[in-house]
């Protein structure tokens, strides 16, 4: 899918930023964001809770990066041990930056982009054991991915689903068939939580 819309409220930013890479192999590193008022990387704190949910399971899981836009849900699960991330991003610019910091960080064997509209995602030769799903906010497109990846052999039994959308958006209260709420915070006005999937 295209980067990440601005979410309600925010203010345009005024030039590039850089996204920090906040634990594992990669702590501390500094990657540079494009000038993109459609880009919205999860923040600092956000990550850091979803990473203290995960714990130890994202060593040696494979990860999909879904509407991946700067990656940087990806990049932290490689930077924590993932072996692996599939980074779907439908802007060719942004997907071409994402494989330039994918590159700088030495991490292009663990990793693969595609550019793709994230709903046309074909099959995975192995079930994803943990999917980031940041969708654009005005798009509300978190049920039509979860609905996508219930296909057989998409998700590992037990695979945790990160969840973030506005907080007037009823994805995360009317979730399809198989799965569960493990963990649920906002932060301002965005919702975000861990979903556990059992088929």
């Amino acid at each position: 899918m295209a980067a990440k819309r601005s979410k309600a409220g925010t203010h345009r930013r005024s030039g590039p930023q850089q996204l920090r890479i906040i634990g594992g192999e990669w702590r501390g590193r500094n990657i540079a964001i494009g000038d993109r008022d459609a880009l919205r990387p999860t923040p600092n704190r956000v990550r850091e809770t979803l990473f203290n949910w995960l714990g130890p399971g994202i060593q040696q899981a494979r990860c999909l990066d879904l509407f991946a836009g700067s990656g940087a849900l990806g990049i932290e699960a490689l930077s924590r041990g993932a072996a692996h991330c599939d980074f779907i991003e439908q802007d060719a610019a942004t997907a071409r930056e994402l494989r330039q910091t994918l590159d700088a960080l030495r991490a292009g064997q663990r990793a693969i982009v595609v550019v793709n509209d994230a709903l046309a995602l074909c099959a995975p030769q192995i079930p994803w054991d943990v999917v980031f799903i940041d969708p654009p906010f005005a798009a509300r497109l978190a049920p039509d991915a979860l609905r996508l990846l219930t296909q057989p052999g998409w998700l590992a039994a037990g695979a945790d689903i990160y969840i973030e959308t506005a907080t007037d958006d009823p994805a995360l209260d009317q979730l399809p068939d198989g799965f569960a709420c493990r963990r649920d915070k906002r932060a301002g006005d965005v919702r975000y939580a861990l979903v556990n999937y059992q088929p």
